[in-house]
């Protein structure tokens, strides 16, 4: 029972990293000119039809990566806010190689821009401590056996005694 609560909150964590990671991928990548100022706002409607497709790709792609990391991190108990984030890290950057085109004959990906890959190790860097905090720092607790149950405290000595029968 404790493994299907813990599938559970595995779950809502990965679909929050993915909302985390897909608004910085969102916008990073859409907005380039939120530094300026002075470029007025921006379309509600827009943005939110921005951050659902940012969270779809994010979602989609960084899915199996994920589920590698979780993986490996629940059969070992491992719980560092450092790992999840070097994990996150590294599932945003294999989502940004598996976009690139990659040439077999020199062993070279083609077409790497330095930003976008930036963003996306970002992005997966924040989606890791994200997740960290809602399910890793509880990764393997679903297989340690639950605490022993204390003994009730004892009677106090000034009761009186039960009548014989």
């Amino acid at each position: 029972m404790a493994l299907i609560g813990r599938l559970f909150v595995i779950l809502f964590g990965f679909l929050a990293a993915c909302l985390v990671a897909g608004m910085i991928v969102v916008s990073a990548i859409m907005f380039p000119e939120f530094s300026d100022l002075g470029a007025g706002p921006v379309d509600p409607g827009a943005l939110n039809i921005l951050l659902g497709f940012g969270f779809i790709f994010v979602s989609g792609f960084a899915l199996l990566p994920a589920m590698v990391v979780v993986a490996i991190t629940e059969a070992f108990y491992i719980r560092g806010a450092l790992t999840y984030a070097v994990g996150g890290g590294i599932v945003g950057l294999a989502c940004y190689l598996g976009l690139v085109p990659f040439d077999p004959e020199t062993l070279r990906f083609e077409g790497i821009v330095r930003r976008h890959l930036e963003i996306m190790t970002g992005a997966g860097i924040v989606a890791g401590v994200v997740y960290w905090m809602i399910a890793g720092r509880n990764a393997g607790a679903w297989r340690e056996p639950p605490p022993p149950l204390m003994p009730p405290p004892p009677l106090p000595s000034q009761t009186p005694s039960p009548p014989p029968a």
